[in-house]
């Protein structure tokens, strides 16, 4: 059984959180081959291949139907949470990209980056040191100067990724996708505060805000992951979903950045999904609903606190 997080923890893409950016990988796959019209990550597969998780490489190949193994629901919502980050990097046009948490992030190579763009990925230097040894391997090429900044988000990033050439005097496109659920509280606005301070105006920025869980939600949510984690388990992935999150109060993302001088506009994951004619989500399923993509600007930069 998968020990709980804390402080100083380790993980592979196999393993611990690390697997969520497999997780995601593979969902993606099946997102792309369910609708390439949508979203097409075609280094999602191989990638998930790469790491080696056999259920995760069967879902993402097609070789083992989803099933009771990922609701069809959670494959709509992979599609339409890729094409928002896909469309919030289109549209920015930045010179300067930065990905958090980048694990198996493909849009490096996969998206038309505008002559001159850097991109940086952050991310720890195994996960980093694998991504770009597996693409080089399937020949696959940057579309961008694509630069990587191996450093773990609980250290000295902000360092790492300015002697990577990262220049805080200059706008910045950011993302933080799928990334704050698996920060404690305080990690998560040590962060929004960091990429806040890094921005100069005209910086963009995109992630998920969260709501406040209402009572009940936490325990809904927990049940939730402990049954896929059991369907999962009988197919000899052993992962505890629930132990990987951090729970408890948190500030909403987007009024905790609206706070600091970013302008946000967003939509919920059942307003995506319904704009793309795709499924509503079941009942147990509705506060998952209510989870907003955001994405805006700092037009100036804050006053220090």
């Amino acid at each position: 059984m998968t020990s709980g997080r804390q402080d100083g923890d380790t993980w592979d893409l196999a393993s611990g959180v690390g697997a969520t950016a497999t997780m995601a990988a593979a969902a993606r796959a099946m997102a792309t081959r369910a609708d390439p019209s949508l979203i097409d990550d075609r280094f999602a597969e191989p990638l998930v291949r790469a790491v080696g998780v056999d259920l995760l490489t069967r879902l993402a190949s097609g070789e083992t139907a989803p099933g009771d193994l990922v609701e069809p629901v959670w494959i709509d919502v992979a599609k339409v949470r890729t094409k928002f980050y896909d469309d919030f990097f289109r549209a920015a046009r930045p010179t300067q990209v930065v990905i958090l948490a980048a694990g198996l992030d493909s849009r490096a190579y996969r998206l038309p980056w505008p002559a001159g763009t850097v991109v940086y990925e952050v991310d720890r230097p195994q996960v980093l040191e694998f991504k770009t040894r597996t693409l080089a391997g399937l020949g696959a090429e940057p579309a961008a100067d694509r630069r990587v900044v191996a450093a773990d988000l609980r250290e000295d990033w902000p360092g790492a990724l300015r002697a990577a050439g990262f220049d805080p005097a200059r706008p910045a496109a950011w993302s933080a996708e799928g990334l704050l659920g698996y920060l404690p509280p305080e990690a998560q606005d040590r962060l929004l505060d960091t990429v806040t301070g890094l921005s100069a105006p005209g910086s963009r920025l995109a992630t998920e805000s969260r709501p406040t869980p209402r009572p009940g939600d936490e325990e809904r949510t927990k049940a939730g992951l402990d049954r896929i984690s059991a369907r999962w388990r009988e197919h000899r992935f052993d992962t505890d979903m629930t132990r990987l999150r951090y729970f408890g109060e948190r500030h909403e993302a987007a009024p905790y950045l609206e706070a600091r001088g970013w302008v946000l506009t967003g939509s919920t994951v059942r307003e995506l999904l319904a704009t793309h004619g795709l499924a509503s989500l079941a009942d147990d399923d509705l506060r998952t609903g209510d989870v907003r993509y955001v994405s805006g600007v700092l037009p100036r930069k804050p006053h220090p606190a």
